[in-house]
């Protein structure tokens, strides 16, 4: 559940599956409790699940020592509503999806690229641009010698 008491997918992939199993196991051995996924491991707190705050300063962390200081615990939704876009799925459909109320939100989260866009051209631009040389083939052909004297 996310804000607003609405539910959110979280999708991932195989390998990302396997490490999630395999935390499972390893959470189990911490706490037989239901409830939030992450717990912590620290002696102050142990078993207790992690907080938003806990698990950005982690984020953040990590991020620092891979050089991506604008990288934050958010970006992995960035990353996975721009993939949506990428793939073609329609405006409509990634907002659903990310659990928005309105687009303009979603709008906020796609993050494509100058490539991206010209990739999205090319197949449109192709066609038009054979119909322009058809068009113009058949209007010089088409024409009579006396109209290219005028």
């Amino acid at each position: 559940m996310a804000k607003g008491s609405r539910e959110r997918v979280v999708p991932y992939s195989a390998t990302i599956g396997e490490l999630l199993r395999a935390y499972l196991a390893h959470r189990r051995t911490l706490a037989q409790t239901r409830g939030l996924l992450f717990l912590s491991e620290s002696p102050r707190n142990f078993a207790q699940p992690i907080t938003l705050w806990t698990w950005s300063k982690v984020v953040r962390q990590l991020a620092l020592q891979a050089n991506l200081p604008q990288f934050s615990a958010h970006t992995f939704r960035h990353l996975c509503l721009t993939d949506l876009a990428r793939s073609g799925w329609e405006l409509h459909q990634i907002a659903q999806f990310a659990g928005h109320r309105n687009p303009a939100t979603t709008l906020l989260y796609i993050h494509l690229s100058g490539q991206d866009l010209a990739e999205q051209l090319t197949p449109g631009m192709s066609h038009i641009h054979a119909w322009r040389v058809q068009t113009l083939a058949h209007t010089f052909l088409d024409r009579t010698p006396t109209e290219d004297v005028q």
